[in-house]
């Protein structure tokens, strides 16, 4: 997209907040815990143990993740599980990388040897 056109206004307002979401490391970290845990969805009681930070701070990022369309929760019973939202990181990918088809990019990635 970016080398195909510029950026309207609301796409770069939409991609900045995306970006900054990501741009925080516990953020970054839950969106790659998620998308990478068994199953391709993670309970948020796996997610609270693995940070040095509060319940309500793990909360307020998965908030910012959520708000920013990068994942979706799903409540069952007393805990909420959440997901990647492959549309938007096929997206991301086709941004950074033109080659990319957003089409069939994959939710997650294998880390390079």
């Amino acid at each position: 997209m970016l080398v195909e056109r510029p950026l309207d206004e609301s796409e770069s307002t939409e991609l900045a907040r995306v970006f900054k979401a990501l741009g925080e490391p516990v953020r970054l970290r839950l969106l790659s815990l998620i998308a990478s845990h068994a199953g391709g969805e993670a309970c948020v009681c796996d997610l609270s143990g693995v940070f040095e930070v509060s319940g309500p701070t793990i909360s307020h990022h998965l908030k910012v993740l959520r708000e920013a369309g990068l994942i979706t929760g799903e409540r069952r019973g007393t805990w909420i599980y959440y997901r990647t939202v492959p549309a938007a990181l096929g997206r991301l990918a086709g941004l950074l990388d033109p080659a990319a088809d957003t089409d069939t990019a994959p939710a997650t990635t294998a880390p390079a040897n």
